[in-house]
C-alpha cells in the first residue's frame, strides 16, 4: 500500500550576513520501508527524529528532496493532478490535537461534510456519510449539531477519526492520536481503531511516542533516529528483542505495566540527540552508544536482515535469538 525507497527530506540553513553557505538539515535522510495492505506499522522516535517530517512527505505537505514515494501503485514524484486527486481521497491523516483540527465556529456535521463536499460529492449524499461514519466510532447522532467546544477530548478523537473516514480511504496516517487523551479513553480510542482496521480493511501508519501503545497497535515498528532508519521488523520481535542499542534504549524508557516483568534491568538512555546539521561519517548513534568503536565513527552501519522482515543498522547489533517471545497483551 505504501512504499519508501531512500526517501530524502532536506532542509537548508539561512546563510549568514558575509556567507552564503547554507548548509543542509537531514531531517529524513535515505529511509526505505514498505507497508503492506491491511497492516499496521509503528512509526518511533524521539522529537526530531523525523517522523513527522516523513509523515508530511508522504501527505504531499512537503516536497521530498530525492528518493521515491509510491502509494497504492502511484509514484507521488511522477502524480499527475488526476492521480493526486485520487490519493487525496485514498490517504486520510488524524492530528495530535483534535481540537485544534475542528473549525469551533462549524457543527460536527458540517466538519465532517467539507471535505467530501471539497471532492464534490452531493449535499445530501455527505450529509447521508456524515450520520454513517458517526455510527463507526460509535457516537450518537445528536452530536452531529454540537460544536467542538461542548465536546470532551475523547469525543473530539472520535469525530477527528469520523471526519478521516468520510472519504472511504485505503491508507490512514495517525499522528499521535492518543497523546492528548487520558489513560481510559486511550484504551477506548486504540480498540475503536483496530475495529475500524479491521472492518473495513485499512491500512495505517501510526506515530507515536508510546510506546506501549505502539506495540499493541502495530503489527511492524519502524525505529528511526535523527533522520535515519535503524530498525524495522515484527512489534512482538523489536519491543521482547531490540537488535538496536537505540531501540532497547527506548524500549527501557516505556513503563512496564506487566509486575512480573519490572524486576527487569534496564539501561536509560543519557546524553542529547545529535546535531541534524553537523553529522559525520559514521553512525549517527555512535556518540551515545555503550557499543562503539573507532570504525562506527567512520563508516556507516550496512542493512543486517534477520529474516521474516526483521532489518537492523547497526555494527554490533544486540539481538539475541533465545529470548523469549512476549505477546501483546503484555503490553496493555
Amino acid at each position: 500500500m505504501l512504499e519508501l525507497r531512500g526517501l530524502c527530506k532536506y532542509f537548508h540553513t539561512p546563510g549568514g550576513m558575509f556567507s552564503s553557505d547554507r548548509k543542509p538539515i537531514r531531517a529524513v535522510d535515505g529511509v526505505s520501508f514498505k507497508v503492506h495492505r491491511g497492516e499496521i506499522v509503528g512509526l518511533v522516535g524521539e522529537s526530531g527524529s523525523g517522523k513527522t517530517t516523513l509523515a508530511r512527505v508522504v501527505l504531499g505537505l512537503t516536497e521530498m528532496t530525492a528518493g521515491d514515494v509510491i502509494i497504492d501503485g502511484i509514484d507521488l514524484g511522477k502524480a499527475t493532478r488526476q492521480d493526486m486527486k485520487k490519493l487525496h481521497s485514498e490517504v486520510a491523516v488524524v492530528f495530535q490535537d483534535p481540537a485544534s483540527n475542528l473549525n469551533p465556529r462549524q457543527t460536527v456535521e458540517s466538519s465532517i461534510m467539507r471535505p467530501m463536499i471539497l471532492h464534490k460529492v452531493p449535499k445530501e449524499e455527505a450529509r447521508k456519510r456524515a450520520g454513517e461514519v458517526m455510527d463507526m466510532v460509535k457516537m450518537d447522532r445528536q452530536y452531529l449539531e454540537s460544536y467542538p467546544h461542548q465536546l470532551s477530548g475523547g469525543q473530539l478523537q472520535r469525530i477527528s477519526i469520523a471526519r478521516a473516514l468520510a472519504l472511504q480511504p485505503k491508507l490512514m496516517i495517525l499522528d499521535e492520536p492518543t497523546s492528548a487523551l487520558d489513560v481510559s479513553v486511550q484504551a477506548q480510542i486504540l480498540n475503536l481503531l483496530l475495529d475500524l482496521q479491521d472492518s473495513l480493511h485499512l491500512t495505517y501508519l501510526v506515530i507515536t511516542h508510546d510506546l506501549n501503545v505502539i506495540r499493541y497497535i502495530s503489527d511492524r515498528i519502524a525505529v528511526m533516529y535523527l533522520g535515519k532508519l535503524v530498525e524495522f521488523g515484527p512489534a512482538e520481535e523489536i519491543a521482547v528483542n531490540p537488535a538496536h542499542p537505540y531501540t532497547k534504549s527506548l524500549m527501557d524508557s516505556a513503563p512496564i505495566l506487566d509486575p512480573e516483568l519490572r524486576c527487569r534491568e534496564k539501561k536509560l538512555l543519557t546524553g542529547d540527540p545529535g546535531s541534524l546539521v553537523k553529522i559525520g561519517k559514521g553512525c549517527r548513534f555512535c556518540d551515545r552508544c555503550d557499543f562503539c568503536e573507532d570504525h562506527c565513527r567512520k563508516e556507516e552501519p550496512k542493512e543486517t536482515d534477520f529474516g521474516d522482515g526483521r532489518i537492523v543498522f547497526c555494527h554490533h547489533p544486540l539481538i539475541d535469538v533465545s529470548a523469549p517471545a512476549g505477546t501483546k497483551d503484555a503490553a496493555v
